[in-house]
């Protein structure tokens, strides 16, 4: 398969952006975050699992409503109906996949690409090799509570007062309230400083991310708060890698949880990683992400 960008034409008529990335015979496709957020943390991911001493065809894509992708007009609410939904963007997945032309590959997603990696693997499992769900948990109330203790770490009484006025008062453009959500990315987000994410300008995607998240990672206002996949998790069969951040806002505790329920699964961990951790501390993710990839090629996960 060729490298660099192709433009894939969805059935609906819309079209994704998609970049490939490396060499071999082993496939990974990458799913970001936001969700409304975009591939970028990505970009490097075939160079690093090559200095890990794998050759990886990477594969990555800006979802629907993403960045260099078609960006729908979400306020005509037929179209938000039809698109703005779980099922949408997991069968985009598959979408891609086919467009793609790969098969029996490994599926990474990070935050809310993690939530698509859980879906994907018990609806479409039987086109996967393996699958690394990075920094997402399975609860969204564990994480709604976890957030709320990352608040008390950092910031004193009176802005999580303040804080908290803000968002019942709807008042997240506050600037004060924004100071305070920086502090908290920095500590709990993007803790290597400067984030290479930053950009001049907001270039799409937040009405996807308001629809499903809210305004920041620290407030769960949209239709994630309804999120619950635990029950599922027996189903996914596949070998799983459960990659999390030492300190990130998704809870340690209920990534444990999750690898006592997936049922062939490991959990690591990334020392001084935020929720970006395949930023932060790139060579420890990237060895954990390639000692799991080899370790299924050759037949030893956890045996």
């Amino acid at each position: 398969m060729k490298q660099g960008t192709t433009i894939i034409t969805l059935d609906n008529g819309y079209h994704l952006w998609t970049n490939t990335q490396g060499t071999g015979d082993i496939h990974l496709l990458c799913l970001h975050g936001g969700p409304g957020g975009n591939h970028e943390y990505w970009e490097d991911t075939a160079d690093q699992l090559k200095k890990q001493g794998l050759n990886v065809q990477v594969h990555m894509y800006d979802q629907l409503g993403s960045l260099y992708s078609d960006q729908p007009d979400f306020s005509n609410p037929d179209i938000a109906k039809k698109y703005l939904t779980y099922e949408y963007f997991l069968d985009e997945v598959e979408e891609v996949r086919q467009k793609l032309g790969i098969d029996h590959f490994y599926l990474i997603g990070q935050s809310w690409g993690g939530l698509l990696v859980q879906e994907y693997a018990v609806k479409y499992g039987q086109h996967l090799k393996g699958a690394i769900i990075s920094s997402m948990v399975d609860e969204i109330d564990e994480y709604v509570k976890h957030v709320n203790e990352c608040r008390e770490k950092v910031l004193s009484k009176d802005e999580i007062d303040f804080m908290h006025k803000c968002e019942a008062n709807n008042d997240y453009d506050n600037q004060r309230y924004q100071d305070d959500v920086q502090v908290l990315n920095v500590n709990f987000v993007d803790r290597k400083q400067p984030c290479k994410l930053y950009h001049v300008k907001d270039l799409g995607g937040t009405e996807i991310y308001h629809t499903f998240q809210g305004d920041n990672e620290f407030v769960i206002t949209g239709k994630l708060k309804d999120w619950h996949f635990r029950k599922h998790l027996k189903d996914i069969k596949v070998p799983t890698l459960l990659t999390f951040g030492e300190h990130e806002t998704m809870p340690l505790d209920t990534a444990k949880t999750m690898n006592k329920l997936i049922p062939n699964s490991q959990l690591v961990t990334t020392p001084e990683g935020g929720h970006h951790h395949m930023l932060d501390n790139p060579d420890v993710y990237y060895k954990h992400l390639a000692d799991f990839i080899r370790s299924v090629e050759n037949g030893t996960f956890n045996k």
